[in-house]
C-alpha cells in the first residue's frame, strides 16, 4: 500500500497511473483521509462494498425482529405474524 498526501493530487497525471491501493494522508495534520482504489481493483472492491451493505441490512433486520418480538400485542391490536 502506498501512502500519499493531498499535494500529490495536484500532479494528477502520475497519481492516477498507480496500480496499488493508496492511503491519502493530510500532510499537515498527519492523519488519514481515505483511500484511492485503482480501476484494476474495481470489481473486487465492488463485491466488498456490496457485502458490507448486506451485513448492515442484516443487522438492521435483526434489530427490527428483536424489537417486534418484544412488542406485546394487546387487545384490539393486529399481530405482525413474526414468531
Amino acid at each position: 500500500m502506498i501512502s500519499m498526501t493531498l499535494s500529490n493530487l495536484r500532479n494528477s497525471t502520475n497519481f492516477f497511473k498507480i496500480d496499488d491501493v493508496a492511503t491519502i494522508v493530510n500532510g499537515r495534520k498527519k492523519e488519514e483521509i481515505g483511500y484511492f482504489i485503482p480501476t484494476i481493483f474495481k470489481e473486487e472492491f465492488k463485491k466488498f462494498t456490496q457485502e458490507l451493505e448486506k451485513k448492515k441490512k442484516r443487522q438492521l433486520l435483526k434489530k427490527v425482529l428483536n424489537a417486534s418480538r418484544k412488542d406485546i400485542v394487546g387487545d384490539g391490536a393486529v399481530d405482525d405474524g413474526i414468531k
